[in-house]
Formats: C-alpha cells, structure tokens, sequence
C-alpha cells in the first residue's frame, strides 16, 4: 500500500478580517483538530489573535514539534474561514457554528475533513510549578555585595563576533548587536569599508550562519529552541532573502558546502520519515531540492554519509540490529558494497579523500580498530588496507587535520586535545606559519578560524584560560597582524582565574583528568568554596582548557570550579570511553567525587562548602550527587538535567529512535531485570527522601531533548515533601539558554543562590 506523508510547510501568518456576524470573542482562541491519514491521526492547532481590528493566528503541530508557525493568509467572511498556506499548496476551509468549525483540509489533491473545536492552548508542563520572576528577582539579590564584575560582563554576547571573509576575501562578515541584543547579520567590503546588513535577527535567534559562495549567505534558524533546523539565503546586499527549506517538523543538518559548485550545497533532511535523515542537493537561491539517495529502511538507517569535493556520494553507514554498523563504499558511484562490518563503538572515519593523490580511493581515515586511541591512517579504500601511519599519540585520541586547497591539497599539519590544543605543523608552508603565530602570540591557544579560498588572508582567534578572545588578521603577501577584534575587552586578563589541568586516581586505579580554576584567594593559601560541574553528554564529550565564562564568574565570587573528565569522557581512547558505560550515576559519579576528594586533599577548597552544578548530564549528575552522597555537597543547581530515566528514554525525539539499543549499550537496559533495578537506583526521582539540600532547578520549556516533564517531576516531587524548590522555566528556550537575557537572568538567580547556601 502507498503511503502519503503530509508535511505542514512553512512560515504561516494569519489574517482574520471579521465582516459579518461574529465578534472578534468568536473567533479569537485555540483551536484544535485532528486530520486523519491512512489510519494516522495529525493532531492541528491554530491560535487567534485580536489586535487593531487584525486577526493574527499561528499554528500547532505536535507531532512534528513545530509550534506558534505564522501562516499566509486567512479570510473569514459570511462565518466561512479560508486558510492558505501558497508555498507548500496548503488550503483549509471551514464554517464557524458556535464553538465548532467544520471544513476541510487541501493538500497535494487531497482533500481531508477537518473539525477544528475550541479550547485553551496549555503551555509544557505544569505552568503551577515554575516560581515568579518577583521570586527569582530576590533570589538573584541575596547578596547585595559589589564585584568588579557583574554577571552581565560574561555572559552577555560581544557588541560582535562570528566573523569570517567571503571566499573571494572582498568582504568581511559578522554578527552585531543592537541595544534590544538581537544580533544581526552584516556585511562590510574591505575595499571601500561600506557595511550592510544583511540578516535581521527577529523573534527567533539566528543560531548559525556562513558563505555559500562570494555572493550569497546561508543561515539556519529554529522555533524556541526545538532544534527543528530551517535553512535560509540571502544576497551578500540583502537581497534574494528565500527559506530554503520550508517544511515544520522537519530538521536540517548541512553535510558538505560544495565549493566546486558554488550555487549548490548538500544537506539532509528527516523529510520523508522524522526518525532517519536522508541526503538531497539544495539549489542555495531557489531552494530546488535534489534527493542523491534514499534511506528507506527505518529498522537499519543510513546515519552518515561520505560525499567527494564534487558532491558525489562515495559511501554511507548504515545501522545493522541497532547495534552494529556497515559501512559502504562505491568503485564506479553507483554500486555500494560493504567495505567493513564495524561495532557501533568502533571508529573508522574518512576524514577526507586525498586529492593530491593519482589514486581516487586514497583518504585519510581516523580509526581505532587496531589500537585504543583513535589514529590518523592513509588508507585505500579499494583494496581496504592502511598505506601508512600518519599520526598518533601514546594518550589521547588524535582526528584533526589540514589540508591546503590552494596548494593541491597539501596536507598542512594534525591536531589533538591534551591538557591543551596541540598542534603539529607537516607542511613547510606551515611551518613557516605556525612559527610566526606562535611566535607574536606565545602562551596562548590559537585556531585558523578563516582563511580566503587563495589562502592570502588569515583570520586567527587567540585565547587562553584568561582571555575570552581576540580575532586578528593575517595579511601572508604583506606579512602582517592586524588586530580585528577584542570580544570582550571588559574582561581584564590579570582579574581573570587561573584554569589548571589536574591529574588523580579514581578509588578503582584509574588514571582521571580535570581541570581546577582557582580563585586568588586559593592561591594565598585560603581554602575556597567549590561547584563542582559535571560536564553534559556525557559519553564522548569532555571539558576542556580555555577561557569558561562559568568558572570566571565563580571565581570572581570567590568559588573554585572542579571539571572532571570521567570515565565515559571522550579523548582518552576505547577503553576509558567504554568504561563508563552502563555506570552512569554510579563509578563515573564515583570519579567526580573521587575529583572533589583530590582538591580538597591539595588543600584548594573547604570540604563543607562544596555545590554541584551541571547541564543536561551535568544536570543528572547533580540530582544522582544530591541523592547518591547526601551530606557531600552543600546545594546544587540543576539545568535541564535528567531526573527519571525511564521518562527520558520515553520522551526522545524521533531522530533519536533508532540509536534506542546504542543508548541502552551506553545507559542500561529496562528490559534485563538486573538493569532495570539499577535504572531505578540511580534515578533520582524514585530517591527524593534522600535530598536534604537546597537545589535550584532550571529549565527550557521546548527542550527536544531533555523534556520538561524531567524538571517538573523533581520539583513537584520534592515540594511535596515540604522542600522550597526555585524553579526557573523558561518558555521561549530548549536544551540550554540561547538568549541573552535568559542567560543574564540565570546567572544572576544562581550567583545569589550559592550566596545564600555556600559559606564564605
């Protein structure tokens, strides 16, 4: 049987005209349908709105996580309402009798009944719990004390910043603030210094944007943070300004940028299917899709695909049993054949094909298949065996490397993440050049952030533990730096804490890694308060050296920050990877008390006065530490964390569903009774008597990832208990806090939270 697939498309506004018979009573509020097709119901909402005799309207679709969708054009006449959306050929019409509208639905030569009833839009979760903006306001005053520094001052967004040249190097483009703190899109030409602005930040955040070619931007945006990507154009003069791809429920990754086909680049989409993400090429002005191959089987997707320079698809990986993963490769680009039979946990990689190279099936491939840490190889796909060893490290994973388009793909130099960066120059040319950077900028962390397609101008980003950053230019025909941009100039290097890498054995003999930021009162010898700040994840994520707005602002208020990369942590090979797994909330907390332990015994901190913090992971690991060692940590802060395991693994997006078994491998299994104990051991919500600890609770309401209801359960949980809970929610952010003045205000109640429960 065929299955049609309706898609809801697109940026919607409604226009309500009332001309007979109703009021505007009748019309404004929530209406909810459900559309039927082939035996699946669509749940629809729309949202009526009066204002100046205008009748604005957004639509609901949640099951594809789109919510508040402007629509184009709505008439209501003679107690008919008429809804288009043109873009996406979609048309409703429907008559309005008392509380009811009944019409139907147009769609792609499908005509749909559709009964729209009255009702009121509910906002995620329980709206009774979150605690009043007048509360939190006292909470974030507790300590009237002045600092140098104001919350503000690290974590409001640079007057500029993302800055990057045009292929060609003719124009320069960043992101700006305005005094309302929507961060614009600009462009300037470097050669008559004339700006424009180009991208006009709205309601909703531009959360990326870079060069499609020398005359056209692409940029992606969401709705609140749900993560459901669109991808959009534009003129580098404003112009030609076009949502590429309009469809609501419907999640964009960019895959390759195409710099050999200027006015095309690869993406994937969730189109056809929203658990599997399948490729298409995308015409970046008219928005004309492509599809290069599809991936049809939703029990064993395709999760990767390897495209060439030319946008040619050369392989894919595809799921096998959930667990296991094939890897294709083609000779002729039509026939794929299975060129590895791999372990989800295995690393094998094409990082790039050598194009340098005579031979078109030479790559550089990251894998660990025959050592612990990853390595980088030279590698023949055809006749799949190693050519040579490029790289490695005794300690780390190593992936990173840079090849030279301008110079036929001459491979410039590798690079890994120790205590530090690190950086090892192959090519002279860049030896030459890494010797100069080094050289004008010792003791600092540097990064190519950008660099023209004809490699004669560099933008370089300088940073370390203290500094936020600074972007220079690089002219290699002139030989000079320039200084582009101080992100943050407010923040002095010599007021900033010291970030140190530590090294300890976890009670189990395992060599552990961290970071420590001191205070300057813990240099003096003084024993400093601690928030201890599990990082998120967490498998494969780890923290790292570098200037962390976090720790700055706590130790601008006298408190050390503890970072501790557990086992279960990324960059320290297979088997510490491994190690963690099926020991969330139990020896991969051990490490981070075992962290704390350290510290303390190297006479940093005070061990009465230690918090815990964290986000998403980090934010489960404060609820497990606040309920696994009650009497170690003075309060905590959760921030979107898990609360209940059972209900996270309930609540994933469908995107995530078919790594279902993957993350049973990496958290536990409710299907294997021993596991399934320990599911309950380890969640904090079933060990809510346990907490004898202030804790503050912060969520995203549209987080994708972590739901609300995760929050939600803790904290009715522990009020229940007669606990007074801070619970910050708010309801235009997801999975963490992307606007400013979220971010300002999350801060603020927290540094006043830690006054009130920390000791000075």
């Amino acid at each position: 049987m065929k299955t049609t697939h309706l898609k809801i498309s697109g940026a919607l506004i409604f226009f309500l005209c009332i001309t007979t018979q109703t009021t505007a009573q009748d019309i404004v509020g929530s209406w909810e349908g459900k559309l039927s097709i082939q035996g699946t119901e669509m749940p629809l909402l729309f949202n009526v709105k009066s204002e100046n005799e205008t009748y604005n309207s957004t639509m609901d679709s949640p099951s594809q996580g789109a919510t508040d969708i402007p629509m184009d054009e709505t008439r209501f006449t003679d107690n008919t309402l008429t809804i288009k959306f043109n873009q996406a050929g979609i048309k409703y019409v429907g008559k309005l009798e008392k509380n009811t509208i009944t019409g139907t639905f147009y769609q792609g030569g499908m005509e749909l009944p559709l009964v729209l009833s009255k009702t009121v839009k509910t906002l995620p979760g329980n709206t009774e719990l979150p605690t009043s903006d007048a509360d939190l306001e006292k909470l974030a005053n507790w300590n009237p004390t002045n600092y140098k520094y104001d919350a503000e001052d690290y974590f409001a967004k640079p007057k500029a910043r993302s800055f990057s040249f045009s292929p060609n190097g003719t124009y320069l483009s960043y992101r700006e603030k305005d005094e309302n703190t929507k961060n614009h899109v600009y462009v300037k030409n470097l050669e008559t210094n004339e700006v424009k602005r180009v991208i006009e930040e709205k309601e909703e955040l531009i959360r990326g944007f870079g060069w499609a070619n020398d005359n056209r931007l692409i940029y992606v945006m969401d709705k609140g943070g749900n993560e459901n990507y669109h991808l959009f154009g534009v003129d580098i003069d404003g112009a030609n300004q076009k949502e590429l791809t309009p469809y609501e429920g419907v999640k964009v990754q960019i895959l390759e940028g195409l710099k050999e086909d200027k006015d095309h680049m690869i993406i994937s989409m969730n189109k056809n299917n929203p658990q599997i993400f399948e490729p298409y090429k995308i015409n970046i002005i008219s928005g004309e899709l492509v599809q290069l191959y599809k991936n049809e089987d939703s029990a064993n997707p395709i999760n990767s695909y390897e495209f060439d320079k030319d946008g040619n698809l050369r392989g894919f990986a595809k799921m096998r049993n959930g667990i296991n993963i094939d890897l294709y490769y083609t000779l002729d680009g039509e026939n794929y054949e299975i060129l590895k039979q791999l372990n989800w946990k295995d690393n094998f990689s094409i990082s790039s094909f050598n194009y340098a190279s005579k031979n078109p099936h030479e790559a550089y491939v990251i894998s660990n298949l025959d050592s612990d840490k990853t390595r980088i190889y030279l590698y023949d796909l055809k006749e799949d065996k190693i050519i040579k060893k490029l790289f490695s490290n005794d300690n780390y994973d190593v992936s990173g490397l840079r090849l030279s388009r301008n110079r036929n793909y001459e491979l410039d130099y590798f690079s890994y993440e120790g205590e530090k960066r690190i950086v090892v120059p192959v090519s002279n040319y860049y030896k030459k050049l890494h010797k100069k950077i080094t050289t004008k900028f010792p003791n600092y962390n540097y990064s190519i952030a950008d660099v023209t397609d004809d490699e004669s101008k560099y933008l370089i980003f300088i940073q370390s533990d203290k500094l936020y950053g600074t972007y220079y230019s690089y002219d290699a025909k002139k030989d000079t730096f320039k200084l582009l941009y101080d992100l943050m100039p407010n923040l002095i290097e010599k007021d900033m804490a010291e970030m140190r890498p530590i090294t300890f054995k976890s009670r189990d003999g395992k060599t552990i890694y961290g970071y420590i930021t001191l205070p300057k009162e813990a240099l003096n010898g003084k024993k400093v308060p601690v928030i201890v700040n599990p990082h998120g994840g967490p498998q494969g994520i780890r923290d790292s050296w570098g200037f962390n707005p976090e720790a700055q602002l706590f130790a601008s208020r006298g408190y050390a920050t503890l970072q501790v990369n557990f086992r279960i942590s990324g960059g320290y090979g297979k088997e510490f990877l491994e190690s963690g797994f099926k020991q969330i909330g139990r020896k991969a907390m051990d490490d981070v008390e075992d962290g704390l332990q350290y510290v303390i015994n190297e006479g940093w901190v005070d061990k009465d006065n230690a918090a815990i913090y964290g986000g998403s992971h980090g934010g489960y690991a404060v609820l497990r530490g606040l309920t696994k060692t009650p009497d170690l940590y003075a309060c905590g802060v959760d921030y979107v964390g898990v609360s209940n395991i059972f209900t996270f693994f309930d609540s994933f997006p469908e995107y995530w569903k078919p790594y279902t078994e993957i993350v049973k491998e990496i958290w536990y299994d409710s299907d294997i009774p021993e596991e399934k104990v320990i599911m309950e051991e380890v969640s904090p919500v079933f060990h809510i008597d346990k907490i004898k600890k202030p804790l503050f609770v912060v969520q995203g309401a549209n987080d994708p990832r972590v739901n609300i209801n995760e929050s939600d359960q803790i904290v009715s949980g522990l009020r229940a208990k007669g606990f007074d809970v801070p619970y910050m929610v708010k309801y235009d952010e997801g999975h963490g806090f992307a606007k400013e003045e979220n971010s300002i205000a999350l801060y603020k109640a927290m540094m006043g939270f830690f006054a009130k429960h920390l000791k000075k």
